[in-house]
């Protein structure tokens, strides 16, 4: 009989709890449904646009395409023309210089324009803003910029150097010229972006930090090496793996600077000193319609861009300070 009581009263209690338990579930189902309708545009673009895009080129990586006609599975053929090609490796050696010069003076004048603009200046906020207006500025705006101070023939680089008794320079059409300017044109338009990303690692790093190495006799350049460098590494890793990865991609200020947006073939010019990995895809991909071997070039630039960021994270470990 108390058996038979203790089961009905569990009974009544699941019977009562049920109706709750219902209500809960069917709303969770129906919220799911609406949710899953709010992102319904984004999973189409993903899939279509992005997954698709990617498991499309890496199909036409292994074919002959050229985007009049259906591709035509090719194997390795593309990636074998690559890698014997003499262009390609010129490219490859173009970008790695590209590379080496931009990132580390990026970085390096960024966070000392950063440390400067970080303590209390008049017209603070004037300083950053003139700084700041590069990086939303186009590249054909710079290209304008850079055309009055590097045209061989009426720029005022050419005529500072003749006022001082020197020899004029071609500037962007001198092939040992023409990577070291873009770089510095680069810098200059790009250094804005990243001192705003030091600003914001610098004012999290605490006052009393400082305040205890003044108190022990620390100079500014002490505190700028053994507390600002070490407190704020995370922050320059960040900036260095997004500089390597933008700058193994620069397309835009070099197809721009270099002529590429009067006639696309004399892109990366004169005579390829400036001919980087997306120049050169561009042009095989929509100057040559050789799509299936561009593609091949796109999977490549993957594959390094990945094996630098599996290094640059494994350095991680032994310099990034973790507080």
């Amino acid at each position: 009989m108390v058996g038979k009581t203790a089961d009905l009263r569990t009974g009544d209690l699941a019977h009562t709890g049920s109706s709750p338990i219902r209500k809960k579930r069917s709303r969770l189902h129906h919220d799911g449904k609406w949710g899953l309708l709010m992102v319904t545009p984004y999973l189409v673009h993903f899939l279509v646009f992005v997954l698709g895009s990617l498991l499309a080129s890496l199909y036409f990586s292994f074919s002959e395409y050229d985007i009049l006609n259906p591709p035509k599975w090719t194997g390795m053929d593309n990636y074998v023309k690559l890698l014997s090609e003499p262009v390609f490796w010129k490219a490859l050696g173009n970008t790695v210089y590209f590379t080496i010069l931009f990132v580390p003076l990026q970085t390096f004048f960024a966070l000392v324009l950063a440390v400067a603009l970080n303590q209390k200046l008049r017209a603070l906020k004037m300083f950053r803003l003139a700084h700041f207006l590069p990086v939303i500025s186009s590249w054909t705006v710079i290209m304008y910029v850079s055309d009055a101070v590097f045209n061989p023939r009426f720029g005022f680089a050419n005529s500072l150097l003749q006022a001082l008794g020197l020899d004029p320079q071609k500037w962007l059409q001198d092939e040992h010229l023409v990577i070291p300017l873009l770089v510095l044109i680069a810098v200059w338009k790009g250094i804005g972006y990243i001192m705003v990303i030091y600003l914001a690692g610098l004012q999290n790093v605490p006052s009393e930090v400082y305040e205890a190495a003044e108190i022990d006799g620390a100079g500014t350049l002490q505190k700028f090496r053994r507390i600002t460098v070490p407190l704020i590494s995370g922050t320059t890793f960040l900036v260095l793996i997004m500089s390597t990865i933008s700058t193994f991609q620069a397309f835009e200020q070099i197809y721009v600077m270099t002529g590429g947006a009067m006639d696309a073939s004399s892109a990366g010019g004169p005579n390829k000193a400036s001919l980087v990995l997306m120049i050169y895809l561009y042009q095989e991909g929509f100057s040559f319609l050789r799509m299936g071997y561009a593609s091949a070039i796109a999977w490549v630039l993957f594959v390094i861009l990945f094996l630098l960021t599996v290094v640059q994270m494994t350095l991680q470990k032994k310099w990034v300070h973790y507080e």
